[in-house]
């Protein structure tokens, strides 16, 4: 029988700023002890102390989830303060616009193991606690990007389809050992990410103004609405839902 910790403790990598620093203040309200887990320290540590003045909980760990060592360093540090973590948010991404013919071998590596691996590595370290205390949450943040493809992001795009294949194989690998593992798919949103990908372009400006153009609601999705998801597959609510990949992108896509 599924047994729910009497204190949930979330780790969010990427929960410095944008979606992730959103998700990060939204699990905190909902009472989660909260672990920000970022390369960038400074900005998680404002994150956190931001959590901190509104009466949540909340610590900044520094990570860089492309390395292993840093992985199970930035973990120890989380155990150590509220121990085991039992909802794994990963959220850390990113990507650069170009045509596949132009990317190269470095370009590849460097997107899969912040995009793909860099979550691989944490629920190999998170995983086996949730299972013997037979409670657990991971939400994966992939994209539609992933679900149907995008021009300029190839390699980003196989990435986040990886991120939802193996999600769901997690799912089926932990639905009775009371670990549910689900998938947000946000569509364009604007974050400092989105910002720096489209400034790498000669008018920035007419490229988001493009994104927003091609969703049903016209306009960019905010990072609050990713993280309204991600708060509902962490809930108690929703124990029963596994496997599944829900995109958050304004009705770019409905399938």
């Amino acid at each position: 029988m599924e047994s729910s910790p009497s204190r949930h403790v979330a780790l969010v990598t990427g929960g410095a700023r944008g979606i992730g620093g959103a998700i990060a203040r939204g699990l905190a309200q909902d009472g989660m002890a909260t672990v920000i887990a970022d390369i960038r320290i400074a900005q998680a540590r404002d994150n956190a102390d931001s959590i901190t003045e509104s009466g949540h909980t909340a610590l900044a760990v520094e990570m860089d989830i492309r390395e292993a060592a840093s992985v199970a360093a930035g973990v120890q540090v989380a155990r150590e303060a509220y121990g085991d973590i039992d909802v794994l948010v990963n959220v850390a991404g990113w990507d650069e616009l170009k045509p596949f013919v132009d990317t190269d071998e470095q370009f590849w590596q460097e997107v899969l193991e912040i995009n793909f691996k860099g979550g691989l590595r944490l629920t190999h370290a998170l995983l086996p606690a949730m299972v013997e205390r037979r409670w657990g949450r991971i939400v994966n943040i992939s994209s539609d990007a992933g679900r149907v493809g995008s021009s300029l992001e190839s390699v980003y795009a196989g990435a986040k389809g990886a991120v939802i294949s193996f999600t769901k194989t997690i799912a089926r690998e932990t639905a009775r050992l009371g670990v549910t593992a689900n998938v947000v798919c946000p569509g364009p949103t604007d974050t400092e990410m989105l910002q720096d990908v489209a400034a790498a372009h000669e008018d920035a400006e007419k490229v988001l103004e493009r994104m927003a153009r091609a969703v049903p609601m016209r306009r960019l999705g905010k990072p609050e609405d990713i993280a309204a998801a991600v708060r509902f597959f962490a809930s108690e609510g929703a124990g029963y839902i596994t496997g599944q990949t829900l995109s958050v992108s304004g009705g770019l896509t409905m399938a």
